[in-house]
């Protein structure tokens, strides 16, 4: 996923509980299905820090020696500035671009 083009806002913003239910039509599935994608933004961005970070691990155990890198702090900076994992999954649900399946709709139709 290519976060610098998610057009989710940095802060938190008050939206209207209508607009969220519109496609399940149960406002509580709407949380459950936003909040499931967002852990998953989570797990995404952590691992993509993780290996970024990786290649300026020192394995040494000299405690004496602490050194900043620069490329490490912007790297660092950068993920700090981006949106929270939420608010990028409000993003994506409203724009309509997380897939989800309802198994009680395809329950009865069966």
């Amino acid at each position: 996923m290519d976060f610098k083009k998610v057009a989710a806002p940095n802060s938190t913003i008050t939206r209207n509980m209508a607009d969220l239910d519109k496609e399940t039509g149960n406002i509580y599935k709407s949380i459950a299905i936003m909040a499931r994608r967002a852990n998953q933004i989570s797990v995404e961005l952590k691992e993509e820090l993780n290996v970024k970070l990786e290649e300026f691990a020192s394995y040494n155990d000299n405690l004496e020696e602490v050194f900043e890198n620069r490329e490490q702090i912007e790297i660092s900076r950068y993920y700090e500035k981006l949106p929270k994992p939420s608010l990028m999954a409000v993003q994506e649900f409203k724009e309509g671009k997380i897939y989800f399946r309802d198994e009680e709709k395809q329950e009865t139709e069966i």
